[in-house]
């Protein structure tokens, strides 16, 4: 379990004694401390009863000798939530380096039921459904607890880094009016009686607050009707939104992308590294450049058929490999997608428009993100609508704010569970989520 993400400098909140397991080893040999946390798991000996308790920094090891006390703990099983107090003991074999002895406990709640499986063991041991069925529980264990600490220093690196730009944070709404922008997998909602829509994106609105702000982005869930049931989809998920104006093309949305995920990296390795290193993580160096190849490029150079419309997950694993061998890089954008997969607001290659100023970034062998330049004209708004023949009305407060002026802009989206997935190798994006929603499960 990661302890970095807080320091004991900061003044404690709640219960003004309680010491953190992670800090008992900076109290004095023999001075009084409190824990409080979760009985982790007991080891009863014949003449001595060692208890490894739980909070959120970390793990700390109480010994029980007294006959009493070591009766009480039966009435104390794993999970229970208890405070205890004893005399703190330097032991550089104890977790943390220090140990309470002499401890006299007290519940703080009545005898937990036995988890869905040993918490305390290294591998969690069950499957995933049972997994997934009883997450607020099984979320404790210090492995998935972890995958989570990862994605929470990326989010806080996210935000971090785009400030640091002069971004502006927004938030925007969740139930929309049309599905025009998102496609047919969308959920619908009643909405007072008329027809509504989860939000797939936050795109339409964060290209109008361009608008007001210049540079925006948001941290926030998106919706997706996702009729495959895979390893890697789900039907809500966290995506990690910007947005900037005054771009000369997509190249400068790719230099804040490479930006956006070197705070990332750099906030986990500050804040999670405990917890990366728990799970294995390799980090990635991110390059001051990411390198670049066309798409009509890329399906040459995995032998596709030069009329494919889009990157298989072959091609991109296959191109992922070429960009670490070529450039030992385990990023590689993948710009000019054409314009028939792309959405309407999407800008063309100057000079040849069936390729667009568009990109997907690949990471370790799976598109991570999507972004490009966007179409900024109202001229170029009103023909890309009719192309795709969609009525004009049904987007009216959006193509207000072109019609009022818009500088050129650009932007992209980061999933942050497929993120936190392929730097800890998870089979199953569902294993880094913390309650999924998909095809088949809505609860808890």
């Amino acid at each position: 379990m990661s302890t970095t993400q807080h320091s004991s400098r900061h003044p404690s909140v709640g219960t003004a004694s309680r010491v953190l397991a992670r800090d008992l080893a900076s109290h004095p040999e023999g001075a009084r401390a409190t824990l409080a946390g979760w009985v982790h798991r007991r080891r009863l000996l014949a003449s001595v009863t060692f208890v490894v308790m739980r909070d959120r920094s970390g793990l700390v090891q109480v010994v029980a000798k007294d006959p009493e006390v070591i009766a009480s703990l039966g009435a104390l099983p794993e999970e229970t939530v208890v405070e205890v107090t004893g005399r703190v003991v330097h032991n550089p074999a104890a977790p943390g380096g220090a140990e309470l002895v002499e401890p006299v406990f007290t519940p703080l709640t009545e005898p937990a039921l036995p988890p869905p499986a040993e918490l305390w063991r290294p591998t969690f041991g069950a499957g995933l459904p049972t997994r997934l069925d009883h997450a607020a529980v099984t979320l404790r264990h210090p492995r998935h607890r972890a995958a989570w600490e990862i994605a929470s220093a990326s989010l806080r690196g996210f935000r971090s880094a785009l400030v640091s730009l002069e971004f502006t944070e927004i938030v925007t709404p969740k139930l929309v009016g049309t599905a025009t922008e998102s496609g047919a997998n969308v959920f619908t909602v009643d909405y007072f009686g008329q027809l509504a829509y989860l939000a797939q994106s936050p795109q339409l609105y964060k290209q109008m607050l361009v608008g007001v702000f210049e540079r925006v982005f948001e941290v926030g869930p998106v919706f997706r009707a996702e009729p495959h049931d895979t390893v890697r989809h789900l039907a809500q998920y966290t995506s990690l939104d910007a947005e900037l104006g005054f771009i000369r093309d997509h190249r400068d949305v790719l230099a804040v992308l490479r930006a956006a995920l070197l705070g990332m990296v750099e906030s986990i390795r500050t804040y999670a590294a405990e917890a990366a290193s728990l799970l294995g993580v390799d980090l990635p160096r991110v390059p001051e450049e990411f390198p670049v190849i066309h798409f009509r490029d890329a399906l040459a150079t995995v032998g596709a058929d030069p009329d494919e419309p889009d990157l298989s997950p072959a091609h991109e694993r296959a191109l992922s490999e070429w960009a670490r061998v070529e450039f030992d890089s385990d990023f590689l954008a993948v710009e000019g997608y054409p314009m028939a997969k792309r959405p309407f607001y999407t800008h063309p290659q100057p000079g040849d428009e069936r390729w667009s100023n568009s990109f997907d970034l690949l990471f370790r062998g799976l598109e991570l993100t999507t972004g490009g330049q966007r179409l900024h004209r109202p001229s170029d708004y009103a023909a890309a609508l009719a192309r795709s023949e969609t009525d004009p009305a049904l987007l009216a407060g959006y193509l207000d704010a072109f019609a009022h002026g818009m500088p050129p802009h650009g932007g992209f989206a980061i999933g942050l569970e497929r993120w936190v997935a392929r730097l800890t190798g998870a089979e199953n994006i569902r294993d880094v989520t913390l309650f999924p929603r998909d095809l088949n499960r809505l609860a808890p």
